[in-house]
């Protein structure tokens, strides 16, 4: 009877890690752009914006590193080991790194091209997508 328990933990282990794994490979999904910022644009520029932002997908994708640093001033209160309680400044420095990751520069990408298409569709421009070059 225990070896069966055992099997079953595993089992069920084994699937919550697959399916925990699977949630971590999802496909990127476009973020929206609007597509206000391409109506200036005639049929052939659009597809050029198109084109352009296709060769910077096939070619790899490399989101700027920008750090920064952050300073915070501000009151904090709250109670002290003496039975009472007070108001006090805080200071908070924070140092690190942007969370613009290769998936968010990709999913904005995806977005652009959606906006270049919604535009062409807008316009009547044939529009010709292209897709990621076969190697």
């Amino acid at each position: 009877m225990k070896a069966s328990t055992f099997s079953l933990l595993k089992l069920s282990l084994l699937a919550a890690s697959s399916l925990l794994l699977g949630a971590c490979a999802t496909a990127v999904k476009p973020t929206y752009v609007s597509p206000t910022q391409y109506q200036s644009l005639n049929c052939f520029q659009l597809q050029s914006e198109y084109n352009r932002i296709q060769e910077y997908l096939n070619n790899g994708v490399q989101p700027a590193k920008r750090t920064g640093m952050g300073v915070g001033v501000g009151l904090g209160g709250g109670w002290s080991n003496h039975g009472g309680w007070g108001i006090g400044p805080s200071v908070s420095v924070n140092m690190g790194q942007s969370s613009n990751t290769k998936k968010t520069e990709i999913a904005r990408l995806m977005g652009e091209q959606e906006a270049v298409l919604q535009a062409a569709k807008f316009k009547g421009c044939p529009m010709i997508p292209r897709t990621a070059a076969a190697q």
